[in-house]
């Protein structure tokens, strides 16, 4: 949608599945760390993650294909008007099919949870390519536009491009933290700046950008590598609490299982019980 609006709930979707991706991945570092050797099959806590993040995906897609149609400006499923032989509002159906695209890859990473006799990587490619047709479809977005909308959507082809490499890259190498936080990192600089270019374009108070001015190029530049020095430390932040908060948690776990293994071993422990029991 041309509005405010329509800049900020992708940025939102982005920005917090770029740091629940940052805590999905932090946990499952952790259960690697830690498992006992031997132990190949993940537990099902992190298996629900990936439901979880896969229904989503595809419940956020549904919504997002929904508003785009059936706004009261929208094109109402309409692709073609044969009285005016012209397209009906072919934006909204750029977006819609940016969100399709999501929603496969919701779809996929399902599936790959639910079916573990499926293709390993199949999520991640499904992934890769969602963020490849975004990318695609913003590329000839901003075609015979003022210098200063086209460069805020040209800027942000960057951390989709980027993501779609990573991702890519994640298919065939598997936990790598490194990439896997990079591709958190590159999703909330995505949705973070989907919210810069709704305030640049479409300002909800004060006063409006001047898109022809080459100052304002500049600055819009600079902004955006704040934003990247932002989504990198913000994905630091999140990832040192989440390593912190499991590392406390699985000690206190590691001291409870030891206390009961101790109790069960001591037979001095087992006789008292027993004679508690028999007493009752």
């Amino acid at each position: 949608m041309a509005n405010f609006g329509g800049h900020a709930i992708p940025g939102t979707f982005f920005l917090l599945y770029g740091l629940w991706l940052a805590v999905k991945h932090c946990v499952r570092r952790h259960w690697r760390q830690n498992q006992h050797k031997g132990r190949q099959k993940a537990p099902p806590s992190l298996d629900r993650m990936d439901y979880f993040e896969g229904g989503l995906k595809i419940f956020a897609a549904f919504v997002g294909i929904m508003v785009e149609q059936f706004v009261v400006d929208g094109p109402h499923a309409r692709l073609y008007d044969r009285d005016s032989q012209s397209w009906v509002k072919l934006m909204n159906w750029q977006h819609g099919t940016m969100y399709l695209f999501f929603g496969i890859a919701g779809l996929a990473c399902v599936l790959t949870t639910a079916c573990k006799s499926l293709p390993l990587g199949l999520d991640r490619l499904a992934l890769s390519l969602a963020l490849f047709v975004e990318g695609f479809l913003f590329y000839y977005h901003v075609h015979s536009r003022l210098p200063l909308d086209a460069h805020v959507h040209t800027l942000l082809l960057m951390p989709i491009f980027g993501g779609s490499a990573t991702v890519a890259l994640e298919v065939f190498l598997r936990d790598n933290i490194i990439l896997e936080l990079f591709k958190a990192c590159l999703f909330v600089l995505q949705g973070s700046w989907f919210y810069q270019i709704g305030f640049v374009l479409y300002p909800p108070s004060g006063p409006e950008w001047d898109l022809k001015s080459h100052d304002n190029m500049m600055f819009v530049t600079m902004c955006f590598s704040w934003h990247l020095a932002a989504a990198m430390a913000l994905v630091a932040i999140t990832s040192v609490a989440v390593c912190f908060a499991a590392k406390k948690c699985g000690g206190r776990c590691r001291d409870v299982e030891i206390g009961m293994r101790k109790t069960s071993s001591n037979p001095s422990s087992q006789k008292a019980l027993l004679e508690e029991s028999d007493e009752e």
